[in-house]
């Protein structure tokens, strides 16, 4: 199907030119409800873009969930379809989600062979966690219920098509945390007088690394990290006070949970030691990914049907997805398809360099329409 192929990377290559950060997306929600529009699904708009088509008699709804933000990244690449935006750049392929997506809705609408309602969702704002919740709260699983969804991920590194998923864990939960240090500031010269708050924070910064290293399971599969240290000392001055900012990704959570209470014990323990004061935060934005079991065989089973290579072991990942929120509704499976091992598309994700790959467009449509096929399956009467 040349002329589909063509009409898909196009799609992209639109899509990528005209990037939109997270709750930004109007352009993108408009391209995306106009293609639907055409199509003949039933189109609703709110936080995101919601399309509906039923066939047959059929009871039983499947929802497929792509998401559509870019990042605030500058794009270093060279291709004639680079974003246009300066300063932001579709770096994780939702461009390329978004496009595979609507061309299952093409190929489903104009061959309507399933029975029962599929439920496309396109998501804002995944790369903060709050796309999926926004549209939750506004009432998308009550207005449009489905018994199961499923949601991709392209994964640079993985062979061209390769579809890998596992049940249970398949990603970490995010929590961003921030201490507050109230120390004593004073002169350089005279460190006796005050309590130096870059002292507390390095004490802290330490411990808190012995929270993986000797408080949890090898194998556990928790990161702690201090990604930002900022206090108001000057040449001179000893600060007192200090900002610690940092991440923690966790796969269960009860394992979140023991983390923070031994990050809380830390902190008061160490500000205690210095007769000073230390709060902290502990927001979880992106909660664990958790697979059930058959969406995900079901999965499995699609993509084999589609001659796809089909993993359905791989080890979790260590990165966080919101389509978290919609696994913990309603039985979810999120799995990952190979971008390619090679170039542009074996770069990381987030990277300014990175690019989705079009010969995954077709693969990626195809897969979801096999699998609205096989779960929405024609009755022999039909």
């Amino acid at each position: 199907m040349p002329d589909f192929e063509a009409r898909l990377v196009a799609l992209r290559h639109d899509l990528h030119r005209n990037p939109e950060l997270g709750f930004q997306e109007v352009r993108t929600k408009a391209v995306v409800a106009e293609r639907l529009q055409t199509l003949g699904f039933d189109v609703h708009q709110g936080a995101g873009v919601v399309g509906v088509l039923r066939a047959g008699g059929g009871n039983k709804a499947v929802g497929l969930r792509a998401d559509m933000d870019a990042l605030p990244i500058t794009e270093t690449s060279a291709h004639d379809y680079a974003s246009t935006k300066s300063g932001v750049m579709h770096a994780c392929g939702h461009d390329g989600h978004t496009a595979m997506l609507l061309g299952a809705a093409e190929r489903l609408a104009t061959n309507t062979e399933f029975d029962g309602t599929i439920v496309l969702i396109f998501q804002p704002n995944e790369e903060h966690g709050l796309g999926a919740k926004a549209m939750i709260e506004e009432g998308l699983l009550e207005r449009f219920p489905v018994d199961e969804v499923y949601a991709i991920h392209n994964l640079p590194g993985a062979p061209i098509g390769q579809i890998s998923t596992r049940k249970g864990i398949i990603c970490n939960s995010e929590t961003l945390f921030e201490i507050d240090i109230q120390g004593r500031g004073g002169h350089a010269s005279m460190p006796q007088v005050g309590v130096d708050a870059i002292t507390v924070g390095a004490e802290m910064v330490l411990a808190l690394q012995t929270i993986v290293a000797r408080k949890m399971a090898p194998g556990a599969g928790v990161v702690v990290s201090i990604t930002e240290f900022l206090t108001d000392g000057q040449r001179n001055v000893l600060p007192g006070q200090a900002t610690l900012k940092g991440d923690v990704r966790a796969r269960l959570p009860e394992d979140r949970l023991t983390i923070e209470n031994f990050m809380r014990q830390i902190v008061d323990g160490v500000a205690a030691t210095h007769g000073i004061t230390a709060t902290m935060s502990f927001n979880t934005e992106f909660i664990e990914t958790i697979n059930a079991e058959m969406p995900t065989q079901a999965a499995v089973t699609a993509a084999r049907s589609a001659r796809l290579e089909a993993i359905g072991d791989r080890p979790a990942m260590s990165f966080s997805e919101d389509f978290a929120h919609f696994c913990a509704a309603v039985p979810g499976c999120f799995l990952l398809m190979g971008n390619g091992e090679d170039g542009p598309h074996g770069q990381p994700l987030h990277s300014s360099d990175y690019d989705f790959n079009d010969a995954l467009l077709p693969i990626g449509a195809a897969f979801w329409t096999q699998l609205v096929q096989d779960r929405l399956p024609l009755r022999e009467n039909n």
